[in-house]
């Protein structure tokens, strides 16, 4: 086999157009397609920036090679570019085509499990099996391109607001934060581990006290918890950190930072984006992370059924539930296996199941033993379009706004503008909130998140209606990401703690050397971490961050291409004092 440096690349297969006819030139890729019409063969070659034709005549002085190509094959060709009879049109260089006068073979191919243009009809297994066929088709090759683009548009913004790119750690202590931690065994300190950082947060916090006043870092971090379509166990964020500034000026940095990141797809995205705080997403969304293109929102209408004749509501409310409502546009598009299956999807999604009320031929009918008339006064005073479907869920007031929230999402799909961005500030985060596995206060994002001052008198007697200086980025429903102004007084840190019922041997241990950065003068300090991958995710209009992430896990957190996490040699153990407990 011949070596490359026999022929050397002058230009991308994708590059080239009708201005480089009559050149002489030399290209590399793969064999993206062969075929043989009328005594020639047409070879359509694929680099990372699109295909071109290469045409073998009659001339060709090695005809025997082309045995020796199969797809994927890697080849060099050299030869001269010339206008094609009839050009095509869905190719960047389809008006020209390359008249072969060279080809190298630099590295053959077995026939492979899957062609990457054909990964939609593949299994996920397969193709993460062999994922480097899979990141050489178009689409994957155009989301990294574009990830690589948004990354550095990232890095240049925040360099021009004044945010200084530090490194932290990889290798430090266990954090407070909701999933458990990827441990790391120490060979030279055996039984110790170190902890993979689920993100910078001490360490951030710590640049702040330094002086530094804006840190950035687009930084790995690791979370050992159960995936979905939007979550792996390694994953990238924008980290950011700032002092002497408030919210307000930390969301219209990031808000022009979106503006500048959609752009690179062509969107305008407008500013200021909306907030709404979280106590209000909840009443009228079911969720803190609501997807503002659904065109309806939840209503309460405990009022109304408690006047309604039926047993079944009478004992709900006696039992203290709450009846919260949807109007769905076009209710009479739904049929009656519809509506059944409304009320299984509603108790999959972990409610008791759906209530519906509806205008039909004969006026108005419902699931519940309601009268007519008293489901006609009902839209009548709320203002209900009588072609809509009333759905109703009754339970106590969280229970029934979680069921009414995810029904909501479930059935807004139909109805969203796809091609609409709808950014909203989640803000006015509970501070705690009480965990009834482990029977203790928990915080709702971590212990360094500060409460609103006018709340501090009630961290000790009302802890749950304390309201944090917390927010969150949402985008059509998914959170991109996170922050809060952070606790810079010692004295308000320890509450914090105590509250948390963490002993203070533990407290010593795990963030003693945080307390005492913070009795060395402490500037008042937030920040904010975005998920990088869910950002791409929704930019490229992908269903899956593993679509946007090089070499993903499977949701059950397994890399199939390396077979990981894999066994340990017996002496690797020893090394480390670890035994394995079956």
């Amino acid at each position: 086999m011949a070596e490359a440096k026999h022929l050397k690349r002058e230009t991308y297969c994708g590059e080239l157009r009708q201005e480089h006819a009559g050149s002489a030139v030399t290209v590399y890729g793969w064999v993206n397609n062969m075929r043989e019409l009328g005594g020639l063969t047409f070879i359509d070659l694929r680099d990372r920036e699109g295909l071109l034709q290469v045409v073998v005549n009659e001339s060709f002085p090695e005809p025997a090679l082309l045995k020796r190509i199969g797809r994927e094959t890697v080849l060099a060709v050299s030869g001269r570019v010339v206008k094609r009879a009839k050009p095509n049109p869905d190719l960047a260089s389809g008006q020209v085509e390359l008249l072969a006068e060279r080809i190298e073979v630099l590295a053959a191919s077995e026939v492979p499990p899957f062609l990457p243009e054909s990964r939609g009809n593949v299994s996920e297994e397969l193709r993460f099996k062999h994922r480097y066929l899979d990141l050489r088709s178009a689409a994957l090759q155009r989301n990294f391109r574009l990830r690589s683009k948004v990354s550095l548009l990232a890095r240049n913004f925040l360099d021009r607001e004044g945010f200084l790119d530090i490194e932290t750690p990889m290798l430090s202590n266990a954090t407070p934060e909701g999933a458990r931690d990827y441990l790391v065994p120490s060979r030279i300190y055996k039984g110790k581990f170190f902890a993979l950082p689920q993100s910078p947060q001490q360490f951030k916090q710590l640049l702040m006290v330094s002086g530094f006043e804006r840190y950035y870092q687009i930084v790995r971090c690791f979370r050992d918890e159960d995936l979905r379509a939007d979550r792996q166990p390694e994953f990238t964020q924008i980290d950011v950190e700032m002092s002497f500034a408030e919210p307000d000026e930390m969301f219209a940095i990031m808000e022009r930072l979106m503006r500048e990141l959609f752009a690179a797809r062509g969107f305008d995205v407008a500013a200021p984006f909306r907030r709404m705080p979280y106590a209000e997403a909840m009443a009228r969304y079911g969720s803190d992370k609501p997807d503002l293109r659904i065109p309806f929102t939840i209503e309460d209408y405990t009022a109304e059924a408690a006047a309604w004749d039926s047993e079944l509501i009478r004992t709900a409310l006696a039992n203290g539930a709450k009846v919260k409502g949807l109007a769905i546009p076009d209710g009479g598009s739904f049929s009656r296996k519809q509506l059944d299956e409304i009320n299984e999807t509603a108790k999959k999604l972990g409610g008791k199941g759906v209530i519906w009320m509806r205008r039909g031929d004969e006026g108005f009918k419902s699931s519940l033993k309601v009268s007519p008339a008293a489901i006609a006064a009902l839209f009548a005073a709320r203002n209900i379009d009588p072609g809509a479907l009333l759905l109703l869920v009754a339970d106590a007031e969280p229970q029934a706004l979680a069921a009414a929230g995810r029904l909501r999402e479930h059935l807004g799909r139909r109805f969203q503008d796809k091609d609409r961005l709808e950014f909203l500030w989640v803000t006015d985060f509970p501070l705690f909130f009480y965990n009834e596995e482990e029977k203790r206060l928990d915080s709702n994002h971590h212990p360094f998140t500060s409460p609103r001052p006018e709340d501090t008198a009630l961290l000790e007697s009302e802890p749950l209606a304390v309201k944090a200086i917390a927010y969150d980025l949402v985008l059509n429903g998914v959170e991109l990401g996170g922050g809060s102004k952070r606790i810079h007084d010692i004295a308000l840190q320890r509450r914090v703690f105590q509250l948390l019922n963490l002993p203070d041997k533990e407290i010593e241990e795990r963030f003693g050397f945080f307390l005492r950065a913070l009795a060395f003068g402490a500037p008042p300090h937030l920040g904010i971490a975005l998920g990088f991958d869910r950002l791409m995710m929704l930019l490229l209009g992908e269903d899956s961050i593993r679509e946007i992430i090089a070499f993903p896990k499977t949701t059950s957190s397994l890399c199939l291409l390396t077979g990981s996490p894999s066994s340990v040699s017996q002496r690797q153990l020893d090394d480390l004092g670890i035994a394995i407990k079956k």
